[in-house]
């Protein structure tokens, strides 16, 4: 019989604790023991997610209680784990946090205690002593339905120094203490405004990996953490029918366009999409052969300069708008799609112009946080009255927009603040919002069956604009 498949939370009382690198960490150890590691990340965030499929090998999955319910997630985390030996979460802010300040929706706990995982606590013990046990005892009492399965701390002096964490757990706590990383020089991953460095960018080298899974054999209790993990006898088997593409599509990926949620793609393939990478840093034109374009968020501004002299790219993207051929576009992906993005020192450079806005960087994060969209027409994802769930995450604005249509209202969780949102030009739908496929039923469907539809032939004098979509059109019933 097959070894049960382990999995617990990797969670903090708070950003910036360190969550990632002791999830990097125990990821990174529990390969070199040969295990396979299946990486998931809490919440909307997706660089995390890149740096945990560099270490696992495996692609990382997000889980989110806003965007997605239960069963969604539940099912994301069980297909996922099959052929795994060990499940690494990792949480997303403080353990608690999450939409709002009153319930634990959209919270790390939420997902703990959705998929009954135990909770390994992060602490910063930098500055702190028998303090980090007041800490401790506050987030192990806080919800009596979240089981713990230990604590890990972080920037450690030594071992006189962890002495004194343990000692103070165990007088004030019933935490067990798993071990700690110390506070080395050599451990460090570069951030920016959006976070981390992506993945892709490989500012990482193999040996800070090396170095986190040493460490972590040397002075965290791996066997006492898989004991205390969460068993799971069986995975359920994936026992979805292989779907036939009907549909090839282009999905921008490389340093510039990085942030996809993978159950988006996973959606598509479902409905008979068959995903083609290419590169509008590298590449001279699109690929061949493609019947839609899917244009992900990540950093093009800090890649404009080189996005702008791939004229030939920004043409060939161009063209395919321009003969009705569908675009989605999210973030990142509508700052390119535009006439040009502005920069923060001034600069200004031509993007593809698909669309007649321009796009200023700002300082500050703009209309940060979880986003309700309500579609206000029928477009290429959605049908008019249609709900679906997302995230706003960016430091931009649109400064210059020509005539636009809109095909979303939009509610931002944080502020309350809503808008018209959703830009639509002819077969092109882009927004600043990262909608998860799955938040809603029949989003992927829709993409592929208007797809299919502007592929056939049209009628000499007919428009390349998207046909209106009635809802039971090119969707699974409910």
């Amino acid at each position: 019989m097959a070894k049960p498949t382990k999995g617990f939370i990797v969670a903090g009382p708070a950003s910036g604790v360190g969550k990632t690198t002791v999830a990097l960490a125990l990821m990174a150890a529990l390969r070199n023991r040969g295990l396979a590691v299946q990486p998931f990340k809490c919440g909307p965030d997706f660089i995390d997610g890149g740096h945990h499929t560099r270490v696992c090998g495996r692609v990382s999955r997000n889980l989110d209680g806003w965007m997605l319910s239960v069963e969604a997630n539940r099912d994301i985390f069980s297909r996922s784990a099959e052929g795994a030996d060990a499940c690494v979460v990792e949480g997303m802010m403080g353990l608690f946090d999450g939409a709002d300040g009153k319930s634990e929706a959209g919270s790390t706990a939420e997902i703990a205690k959705w998929l009954q995982l135990p909770v390994v606590l992060v602490v910063d013990a930098s500055s702190m002593a028998r303090s980090a046990a007041a800490l401790v005892r506050g987030f192990e009492t806080f919800d009596p339905a979240l089981r713990f399965a230990g604590v890990i701390f972080n920037k450690v002096a030594g071992a006189a120094h962890y002495h004194l964490l343990t000692d103070a757990l165990a007088s004030g706590t019933t935490a067990r203490p798993l071990g700690y990383l110390p506070g080395d020089e050599r451990i460090h991953i570069p951030e920016r405004y959006l976070g981390l460095f992506t993945a892709g960018e490989c500012l990482l080298p193999d040996t800070m990996f090396e170095l986190l899974g040493e460490l972590t054999e040397k002075s965290i209790e791996l066997d006492g953490l898989l004991e205390s993990a969460a068993s799971f006898p069986h995975v359920v088997q994936d026992v979805r029918i292989a779907t036939q593409a009907t549909i090839r599509v282009g999905v921008a990926s490389d340093k510039a366009f990085s942030f996809y949620y993978e159950d988006n793609f996973n959606a598509l393939r479902d409905a008979g999409a068959e995903i083609v990478e290419f590169s509008p840093l590298r590449d001279p034109c699109l690929p061949d052969g493609v019947d839609a374009l899917y244009f992900g968020g990540g950093y093009p501004e800090l890649f404009a300069s080189e996005l702008a002299a791939n004229r030939s790219m920004l043409t060939s993207v161009a063209r395919f708008a321009e003969k009705g051929s569908p675009i989605y576009a999210e973030c990142g992906g509508l700052m390119f799609l535009g006439k040009e993005i502005l920069t923060r020192d001034g600069a200004a450079f031509p993007m593809a112009g698909v669309l007649p806005l321009r796009v200023q960087m700002t300082e500050q994060l703009v209309n940060f946080g979880y986003t309700e969209v309500t579609f206000t027409s029928d477009c290429l994802i959605g049908c008019a009255g249609g709900k679906a769930r997302g995230h706003s995450f960016h430091c931009s604005k649109i400064v210059d927009t020509g005539p636009l249509g809109h095909a979303y209202r939009t509610r931002h969780s944080m502020t309350s603040r809503e808008e018209s949102e959703g830009f639509c030009a002819g077969n092109v739908l882009a927004s600043y919002i990262h909608l998860h496929f799955l938040s809603a039923p029949g989003m992927a469907e829709r993409f592929v069956a208007n797809a299919q539809r502007a592929r056939r032939p049209r009628p000499a004098s007919g428009a390349a604009g998207l046909r209106p979509m009635h809802a039971n059109e090119g969707e699974k019933t409910a």
